[in-house]
């Protein structure tokens, strides 16, 4: 199975980058990181447009397809894992997740997911939201394989 992770933004160095680093290491699955430049001209509706254009274009063929958004499914890691062993049962080889801008991601991009994730109420920067995905699929990993790193 391949993962990849569309994220609207750059990834500065730093902490969090070394942390989402660590745990993609750790993750016995290929995780392909495709970053999006966001787009800072126009009104927020085209920005996010532009955005969702980009998003769409790095989307592998056939992927299923989570995205991260404040208003989804606000997951256990055994629910995610029970979603995405789902994904591997039906036959899915890759599962794409997304991070939109600081603006959002346009709605039929998120119409359009098999999974609406949300990693609680709170605003997260965009670096820890890529950490803690990276994080997550590396305790997925290890949910779907019954290592001991992850306890209930």
């Amino acid at each position: 199975m391949r993962l990849v992770l569309v994220a609207v933004g750059r990834d500065r160095r730093g902490p969090a980058s070394e942390l989402a680093e660590l745990y993609q290491k750790r993750c016995p699955w290929r995780i392909d990181v495709v970053d999006i430049a966001p787009r800072n001209e126009g009104d927020t509706a085209k920005r996010i447009a532009l955005e969702a254009q980009k998003i769409r274009r790095a989307l592998p063929d056939d992927a299923a397809l989570v995205v991260l958004d404040e208003r989804g499914d606000n997951l256990s890691s055994q629910e995610l894992a029970k979603k995405v062993q789902a994904f591997q049962m039906k036959g899915r080889q890759v599962i794409a997740f997304v991070i939109g801008g600081a603006d959002g991601l346009e709605r039929s991009l998120v119409e359009r997911a098999d999974v609406r994730l949300a990693f609680g109420r709170a605003t997260w920067p965009h670096r820890f939201v890529r950490a803690m995905v990276m994080e997550q699929l590396y305790r997925v990993s290890t949910i779907l394989s019954g290592h001991p790193y992850h306890r209930d």
